[in-house]
């Protein structure tokens, strides 16, 4: 479950670049189809596990070959130079291909912690990806780009709890579970009571943490840069703030943020971002 490439043709991803300047937006584009294409290696086609994984070694020896100038794969064709001109570590793209993995051999989480780096694995380093594109100049902002990406994705753990359900897969922690006696049978039967709320409200406010650490680690002379990541922020927040309102009940249906809420998110922050620009 990659960060926001659930549905490519809505993706809140495809949002937060639309209004970046043409390099840096074409850049965007090429590593959207890397992370489309990571995740379809495990999402599409065979249901064989060890199949899957074969596949995923094949494309990190493909990774590596890219960094060495060796390009063969179409979609490496079409990032290469963005890898080089934006300087972006190896090391994120094979952290991500790392985490699209787990998905094969991991459905459970026993700990916040191990959660906690499947997040990293999946969104932080799309993250830190995406600020090499951007440009930034503060160190801390490593920090915003890798607790953004944890608060983000376990906004996502949220909304799909349910779809997750239905594969077979638990992103909550089990600890958080057993805190508010809510077990894994009545996630996977859809069990919308009062111990679900309470555990949602948890895990909400954890989300609501994160997103105030990576505020925190934003500095005002960057926000200029970032601001494609701020609309990322504000999208999720605000799908966020929408499951808090229907009562954590995402299991009657999938809790979305509209498209045209969405356009006058993205078109808020390249407003403020071009009127910084020009002081």
């Amino acid at each position: 479950m990659t960060l926001s490439l659930a549905n490519p043709k809505r993706s809140n991803f495809l949002y937060s670049f639309t209004l970046l300047p043409k390099r840096e937006r074409e850049a965007m584009h090429r590593i959207y189809d890397f992370c489309r294409y990571t995740d379809d290696l495990v999402d599409e086609g065979t249901s064989e596990v060890e199949l899957k994984r074969i596949r995923l070694a094949s494309w990190r020896h493909e990774v590596e070959a890219c960094y060495q100038g060796k390009v063969s794969h179409p979609i490496l064709r079409g990032l290469h130079t963005v890898l080089d001109h934006f300087e972006i570590p190896k090391e994120y793209l094979l952290a991500l291909i790392d985490g699209v993995e787990m998905d094969l051999i991991k459905t459970r989480y026993e700990t916040f912690e191990e959660l906690r780096e499947y997040c990293y694995a999946v969104a932080s380093t799309v993250g830190l990806i995406s600020i090499q594109v951007f440009g930034y100049k503060h160190e801390e902002t490593r920090e915003y780009a890798v607790n953004l990406g944890y608060a983000l994705q376990l906004t996502n753990i949220l909304r799909d709890i349910k779809q997750d359900a239905s594969n077979g897969r638990i992103y909550l922690p089990l600890e958080d579970l057993r805190r508010f006696d809510y077990d894994e049978q009545s996630l996977m039967d859809s069990r919308y009571d009062e111990r679900f709320i309470s555990l949602m409200k948890f895990e909400a406010e954890r989300a609501k943490d994160y997103y105030s650490k990576a505020r925190s680690h934003l500095r005002n002379d960057e926000r200029h840069a970032l601001f494609a990541a701020e609309i990322m922020d504000a999208i999720y927040f605000r799908l966020l703030r929408k499951i808090e309102r229907a009562d954590y009940d995402v299991f009657s249906k999938r809790i979305s943020v509209s498209a045209p809420h969405k356009l006058l998110i993205a078109f808020k922050f390249w407003a403020n971002s071009y009127l910084r620009s020009t002081r």
